[in-house]
């Protein structure tokens, strides 16, 4: 099948790298034209496991092909994809501005019959609106589909390739069978293609992504209970988790949530909802609660200098706002920057992938180290605010060598609490008890393990 993919971001060039894996010829299509260049040369414009080696054979296979022409790139496709953004405005609301701006391009430009496909996340009703912004111009017939995607970062390729399910909002039985064939080679397992009415499908998309921002948050409101009634956060997530109606993912407390889905969606399915005259009164607490978390550790830190933090180095462990990606949109690790940047600490930061993009925002006034360790010369403290896979099990030994004091403030959780209270370590985490060691007990007046 021959497709075009307009926009290049995150979901459109993974979206098109999969369609043609399964031998389908595809375009991508966008404005930026240094980025269209990079991509044709076989330069990959974005960070994800497992994607580069896809993209680089089906560029050579020559089923994957880029340009700036949007009347090229859609000449002689039989199913358009829109993978545009949705900013959201000062309101809230998801910003449709790129997508109304492509259909009605696609109104002048188009020649036969085409299925044009919603694959960005949007809000319900907005189906309606490129449907009528097409036809304002089209003199061919067409039909409009909602796809949402459901990518992980991190893990995007095996989530396309093997989906938990498809999601694929239509009335149109013309439009049915052309995607039902088209995602086909992806469900072999039997995982299902889910069909449904377009305002349904463009809800389900906020609706999975607002319910998983609300069991973080959740466990995170847990956490914050369990320190004040001595209980153990992991052990009530694993005592939980194996309750299948409650399961075991996203379960895990931290700093908080971030990236380019979770706080969008919630916002926008609170502003959505607000435009129908409903108080959607859960995703609000979501918002504030998850806010309040990105800054949790803040206060014990500043506890443990004596409030003072003025003249203090401070190593920060990852920085996007999950592993396994180079996304900093939203990350809890640059909130934390900007207040500590703000108290007059100096930061030392190390991330396996997105200190490219930090220093873009940060410039000189965060120190980048080369290594994890390089990180840790002359700090008084460390802070874990992404669990990468590395920080799991650091070399203890050249930790302590380079850190000034055994101060970790783990906003992830990455550490045993046993191991670092075998180590001597300081060791403030989220829903544990903190441990403090016997040298530290009588300056910080507290007990040992409190």
């Amino acid at each position: 099948m021959k497709i075009a993919v307009v926009g290049t971001g995150y979901v459109g060039l993974v979206t098109g790298t999969c369609f043609a894996e399964t031998g389908n010829y595809v375009c991508c299509v966008d404005i930026d034209q240094r980025k269209i260049e990079k991509l044709s040369n076989g330069q990959i414009t974005i960070f994800e496991p497992g994607l580069e080696k896809l993209f680089q054979r089906n560029l050579k296979e020559e089923r994957l092909k880029f340009t700036t022409n949007l009347a090229e790139g859609i000449e002689d496709a039989e199913v358009i994809f829109l993978a545009l953004p949705t900013p959201p405005g000062e309101d809230g609301s998801a910003d449709l501005k790129y997508i109304l701006k492509v259909a009605d391009d696609l109104g002048h430009l188009m020649k036969d019959y085409k299925v044009i496909v919603d694959k960005s996340t949007v809000p319900v009703g907005t189906s309606e609106k490129v449907t009528k912004a097409i036809a304002a111009n089209a003199t061919v017939e067409f039909d409009v589909v909602s796809n949402p995607e459901f990518l992980r970062e991190g893990v995007a390729v095996d989530d396309f390739m093997k989906p938990d399910r498809v999601v694929i909002g239509t009335t149109s039985e013309r439009a049915k069978k052309i995607m039902n064939e088209l995602y086909a080679p992806f469900v072999r397992q039997g995982n299902p293609i889910i069909f449904m009415d377009e305002a349904s499908a463009e809800l389900t998309k906020y609706a999975a992504n607002s319910f998983l921002a609300t069991k973080i948050t959740f466990m995170n409101e847990i956490a914050r209970l369990c320190e004040l009634v001595g209980a153990d956060v992991d052990l009530v997530r694993k005592g939980i988790g194996s309750d299948e109606r409650i399961g075991k993912r996203f379960l895990f407390s931290g700093i908080g949530y971030g990236g380019s889905c979770f706080p969008k969606d919630v916002k926008a399915l609170v502003k959505s909802s607000e435009d129908v005259n409903y108080d959607f009164r859960i995703l609000k607490a979501v918002e504030d609660v998850n806010e309040d978390q990105k800054l949790y550790l803040l206060p014990y830190i500043k506890e443990f200098f004596g409030g003072e933090l003025a003249g203090k180095t401070i190593a920060i462990w990852g920085l996007a706002f999950k592993p396994n990606t180079d996304d900093i949109r939203e990350a809890p690790a640059l909130v934390m920057i900007d207040e500590l940047l703000a108290a007059g600490c100096t930061i030392k930061a190390f991330d396996p992938e997105a200190m490219k993009n930090v220093q873009e925002i940060y410039g000189e006034k965060v120190q980048f180290s080369q290594g994890q360790y390089e990180a840790l010369e002359g700090a008084d403290a460390l802070i874990v605010a992404t669990e990468w896979a590395e920080f799991r099990t650091p070399d203890f030994e050249k930790m302590e060598t380079r850190l000034k004091s055994k101060v970790v403030f783990d906003g992830r959780n990455v550490f045993d609490l046993e191991k670092m209270e075998e180590l001597g370590y300081y060791y403030k985490s989220i829903g544990r008890r903190t441990v403090v060691p016997v040298n530290l007990e009588e300056e910080l007046g507290v007990k040992r393990g409190s």
